[in-house]
């Protein structure tokens, strides 16, 4: 099922991403800068989440955040709540 996280503080308007058995498998910004944005959803697609949220929360590009501290956030809160499991 695919995700819509929509952004704040940020160039792109949302990301759109899926999670299964605690791994990201797909992820897409809405907007932003689209080299920097399809970059980082190429990197991240396979990996785990918790590895996604350590490697980028807290990267500042203006206000605070950035696209993939963004991607960070919306993962992060989705792990809170339970809905992503580690395998």
């Amino acid at each position: 099922m695919r995700k819509v996280f929509r952004t704040q503080g940020v160039c792109s308007q949302a990301i759109g991403y899926e999670v299964e058995n605690g791994v990201v498998t797909a992820c897409q910004f809405m907007g932003g800068c689209p080299g920097n944005t399809q970059g980082v959803a190429k990197l991240v697609v396979g990996r785990k989440v918790e590895d996604v949220v350590a490697l980028l929360k807290g990267i500042v590009c203006r206000g605070g955040t950035s696209c993939p501290d963004q991607l960070a956030r919306a993962l992060e809160a989705e792990m809170n709540a339970g809905k992503v499991v580690a395998p």
